[in-house]
């Protein structure tokens, strides 16, 4: 169960810089502060949304440019890759420069990037510039919580959240369904170019209004970027990602593992240094102490295998759904409707009610609820002949899918920061968030590769297709057993703290 602490820091005792910031913020109307939440949380569905996007193009990026399935995943999987690599030292950019700055600085990135991924002539320009759009996102994203925090005192900040839950939980799944009207529109002819091109007026208009809008300010205690702990991260991260994308079109060598074997050192090495960087001047990217908190060390492994199950789901049930039943975009996109409809709900409604009653014992309860809905899809796509008739027939388990989603992904992150001292609020959630992404580009990545093991070629047919999707869900379900049993660890007694 949940209970709530006061505010742990008043206004009137924040730091100059801060607190004029504050003062600044909310002096604003209330047309003004509508406004500005409208803006970055329209940045924040920006980057949900173009996570999963992709996903649903992949036979057109594959026909079209001539993309193999490692380069496909590197499209989907480096998105999210260099979002987890950068987030916590995005973050640090804000404290630096100024929220509003970086702000600015990252749509216009994130603006710029797609359009240089809507202008990709080749599989290696597409997959760079979706690296350079997740290297941009890292570094938008990180402000919008600190805007928030700012423009919001804390009795009004929660309606502000419960928002972010709703558009977040929404967004994560209705990529499939925007791509696929995207693709089957086929706007002025540019057919998959569409789902990138159309961010540049979504954010050309975020650039001039958050110009003119978002308050200012910054950390007063001068941090400094981590350069050695950014390095060694980027360093592990890649030891792990790598052999997984690769591994499959060079025969899964010895060095693949050989890199993977790797990263524990490299691991040990980053937690050697972030610990002398604290003692020595209090910046390390990632603070130690912050796993001292059981709360946070579950709840960030919870995260970790939720997301590597999610981000395995999503992208194999949009090959399945192509690959096996021969759906198009549009009918891929409409099949998404009921899982996105179920986890929205169950973040903005479900979640937010039992959360204080039950505690983090719903987590496991979704978790379950996901793993009968993943049961019941895998049983009607063997049927395949029946869902052909009536494709509606698999809209009931996305249904549940989604619901057990919102359970699972609703409570989560204020769980695990529920224990967090206020001091590292910044560092933690950064951490949290860099932990979701790194885990859907391991799902992307390592249950990808399980489905294409089974149908490495499209045209092998729907058995082959299915039978892949059958295995990539025995994994999830796997996974999300161990989310279930994780999440039993997470104090029942959590405290939610002021900002």
């Amino acid at each position: 169960m949940l209970a709530v602490e006061g505010e742990g820091v008043k206004v009137g005792a924040k730091p100059n810089a801060v607190r004029s910031a504050i003062d600044h913020a909310l002096a604003l109307s209330k047309r003004q502060r509508t406004v500005a939440l409208a803006i970055v949380a329209t940045a924040m569905v920006l980057d949900l949304v173009d996570m999963t996007i992709i996903n649903v193009a992949v036979p057109t990026l594959q026909a079209q440019l001539g993309a193999s399935d490692a380069e496909v995943q590197w499209m989907v999987a480096g998105y999210s890759t260099i979002f987890a690599l950068l987030l916590i030292t995005g973050g640090r950019l804000g404290d630096i420069l100024g929220y509003k700055r970086a702000f600015l600085i990252g749509v216009a990135g994130f603006t710029l990037t797609s359009l240089l991924c809507g202008m990709a002539q080749t599989p290696g320009q597409l997959v760079a510039a979706r690296l350079l759009q997740g290297g941009a996102a890292a570094i938008m994203l990180p402000q919008v919580m600190s805007l928030t925090q700012i423009m919001y005192p804390p009795h009004e900040r929660m309606a502000a959240l419960g928002l972010f839950g709703i558009l977040g939980g929404l967004a994560a799944v209705l990529g499939p369904v925007i791509g696929g009207l995207l693709l089957s529109a086929n706007l002025m002819g540019l057919g998959w170019r569409s789902i990138f091109l159309v961010n540049l007026p979504i954010g050309l208009v975020a650039l001039i209004l958050a110009t003119r809008i978002l308050p200012g300010g910054r950390s007063a205690h001068s941090p400094r970027l981590d350069m050695t702990g950014t390095l060694l991260v980027m360093l592990l991260l890649f030891l792990l990602i790598f052999p997984l994308i690769q591994g499959r079109d060079y025969g899964w060598p010895l060095w693949g593992f050989g890199l993977m074997a790797a990263s524990l050192p490299i691991g040990l090495l980053l937690v050697r240094h972030s610990r002398a960087r604290m003692a020595r001047d209090g910046s390390a990217l990632i603070v130690p102490d912050l796993f001292q908190a059981r709360g946070f060390s579950f709840g960030l492994l919870t995260t970790l295998a939720f997301q590597v199950a999610t981000g395995g789901l999503l992208f194999t049930l949009t090959l399945a759904l192509q690959r096996g039943l021969h759906f198009t975009a549009a009918q891929v996109g409409i099949a998404h409707v009921p899982y996105a409809f179920g986890a929205s709900f169950a973040i903005g409604m479900l979640s937010r009610k039992a959360l204080p009653r039950f505690g983090p014992i719903i987590i496991s309860w979704g978790a379950l609820l996901m793993i009968a809905g993943l049961i019941v899809l895998t049983l009607l796509l063997n049927a395949a002949d029946l869902i052909v008739v009536s494709p509606l027939l698999i809209a009931p388990p996305l249904l549940a899918m989604g619901l057990g989603m919102g359970l699972v992904g609703g409570p989560l992150p204020p769980c695990t920061l529920s224990e967090v001292d206020v001091g590292h609020a910044g560092s933690a959630s950064g951490l949290l968030k860099a932990t979701q992404q790194l885990g859907a580009a391991i799902g992307a990545a390592a249950i990808g590769t399980l489905f294409f093991l089974i149908q490495p070629d499209e045209r092998m047919g729907r058995a082959e297709a299915i039978a892949a999707f059958t295995l990539s869900a025995s994994v999830v379900c796997a996974m999300l057993v161990v989310v279930a049993l994780l999440a039993l660890a997470i104090p029942r007694q959590l405290r939610i703290r002021g900002q």
